[in-house]
């Protein structure tokens, strides 16, 4: 997952600074909910800690200004939490449902039993590189730039770590596969979804993914972000009701950071 910041031109200020969670909905950018925060509130620098693709929701951690974009590092930092969808017996180009098929395969008959004793496999610190359809950077430009271009840049893996991995249940009529990942920075679960399917022997691609925890924040906690969006949220009609709400719910940075950081102190403890 990579951070973002955007400013937009006002009066060269930030009237107001602190840190929104915004529950993304599915179909939306993370940097569209940027976009819209910015605008809402007039303020030149607002950034995410952790991108979401636009099929994926959940979870969004919003720094709203520029002493909040300065810890962005310091948010992304921490064990995230993730529902995960799977589909066995397919597999994408870009391992999730933005990809054309490229692979069809025949399930063989697995129970829950079965699934789990793969995926607890999976669980602990091991190497994990980035796909080609990411935003991980090679020479100043992210993966998916040259995928699709069709040149597949392959990057050296890095250390994550898998602290948990749920089997939530298993559709053997649909051969979907639904799983909670409990999980470090830097952690693709398309990868992690792909790589079960794999040792399924079926192959597999991930076709949802929600965020319901980053850190020290919890999905529940946050705004819904589709109301973001909605048609009467406007400088004409409703604009003053959703800045308002956006100033309502939003933290402090020094509280913001004194949750993340105990937080992560009870996850190494």
């Amino acid at each position: 997952m990579t951070g973002n910041v955007s400013a937009v031109g006002q009066n060269g200020q930030d009237p107001v600074t602190g840190v929104l969670l915004v529950d993304k909905p599915v179909g939306r950018s993370s940097f569209a909910v940027v976009k819209k925060v910015r605008w809402l509130l007039g303020i030149k620098k607002v950034g995410h800690a952790g991108t979401l693709d636009p099929f994926a929701s959940g979870l969004l951690i919003i720094c709203v200004g520029r002493p909040a974009t300065r810890e962005i590092d310091a948010f992304m930092v921490g064990r995230k939490t993730y529902q995960a969808e799977l589909q066995l017996g397919k597999e994408t180009e870009t391992q999730d449902p933005e990809g054309e098929v490229t692979s069809v395969r025949p399930v063989p008959l697995l129970s829950v039993e079965d699934i789990t004793g793969v995926t607890k496999k999976f669980v602990g610190p091991q190497m994990q590189a980035p796909p080609p359809y990411s935003a991980a950077k090679h020479k100043g430009k992210p993966l998916y730039h040259y995928a699709r271009q069709g040149i597949m840049i392959k990057k050296e893996a890095k250390p994550i770590e898998i602290f948990s991995l749920q089997v939530d249940g298993y559709d053997p009529a649909s051969e979907q596969l639904t799983i909670t990942v409990t999980c470090s920075k830097g952690t693709y679960i398309r990868v992690l979804a792909a790589d079960i399917g794999e040792k399924l022997g079926c192959g597999a691609y991930l076709t949802a993914l929600r965020r319901t925890r980053s850190g020290g924040f919890s999905v529940d906690e946050a705004i819904d972000g589709e109301g973001l969006f909605r048609s009467d949220c406007s400088k004409d009609s409703g604009y003053d009701v959703g800045s308002d709400l956006l100033m309502s719910k939003m933290r402090t940075v020094e509280q913001a950071l004194e949750k993340h950081a105990k937080h992560s102190i009870q996850d190494n403890a």
